[in-house]
């Protein structure tokens, strides 16, 4: 896969990690310290108004790697703090081990935190232009967020399965160039990295089987005319059920 189709659009923002196009005015991406200025002035031009941010407080940090931006240059884009989880939840370690990284933990962790999760649907909801949403390494936080919109955006599990395979491509080859910042979560060779996406796409597979976009967001407090603000972001019919 090589990221040119009209479905998963490559995004060439500066400095920007593992940056597609999910659906309509909506991308994703990994940390938004990876971006540099000259990126950020990119996103703005591109249209981007908010960049929503998934991550924890205590993962927000600027590194020493990190280009320095001005801050006049990122005051033009709202940065959202929605983080999707608590990670100090007594049942996080036991279901998620350090960090979600397995589709096969996507429906427990809806399950645990289906308020957080739908609270960022609100704050897309509410955008006034196109959204970037991301979390660290662009993968599993932000790709299941990815995967809900696809799916109220009409698109089927094949599409949903690829932008999947495309976000744990990308951050392997980051971790390839740049070295992984987990031992738990380390660059992949060839064979690894396609026995570990053989077993990851399954569960995604089985995980979208279940899976009512429209019925979760409601039954966590979205309403109808968010989920319809939602819908018309990713380029839905008003009258799509998802």
């Amino acid at each position: 896969m090589d990221g040119t189709s009209s479905t998963h659009q490559s995004v060439h923002w500066d400095g920007a990690v593992n940056a597609w196009k999910i659906a309509g005015d909506v991308y994703r991406m990994g940390r938004h310290e990876w971006v540099s200025g000259d990126g950020w002035q990119q996103m703005y031009d591109d249209g981007v108004r908010t960049v929503i941010d998934l991550r924890a407080s205590r993962e927000r940090r600027q590194r020493d790697t990190d280009p320095e931006v001005p801050d006049d240059v990122k005051a033009r884009i709202d940065v959202v703090h929605c983080p999707t989880e608590d990670p100090d939840h007594s049942q996080f370690s036991e279901l998620f081990g350090p960090y979600l990284r397995d589709p096969a933990q996507y429906g427990d962790y809806l399950q645990l935190f289906g308020e957080k999760v739908a609270a960022v649907f609100k704050a897309i909801a509410a955008s006034p232009g196109k959204v970037v949403v991301h979390c660290s390494a662009g993968r599993d936080r932000s790709g299941m967020i990815a995967l809900m919109l696809q799916r109220l955006a009409g698109m089927d599990d094949q599409e949903i399965l690829a932008g999947y395979e495309l976000a744990a491509r990308g951050i392997n080859e980051r971790h390839r160039t740049h070295g992984a910042p987990h031992a738990h979560d380390p660059y992949l060779p060839d064979e690894q990295l396609e026995a570990m996406l053989a077993e990851r796409l399954a569960a995604l597979r089985s995980f979208l089987a279940s899976l009512d976009v429209a019925g979760f967001l409601t039954d966590n407090g979205l309403s109808p005319e968010e989920l319809g603000a939602v819908r018309a972001k990713v380029g839905a019919g008003a009258g799509f059920s998802a």
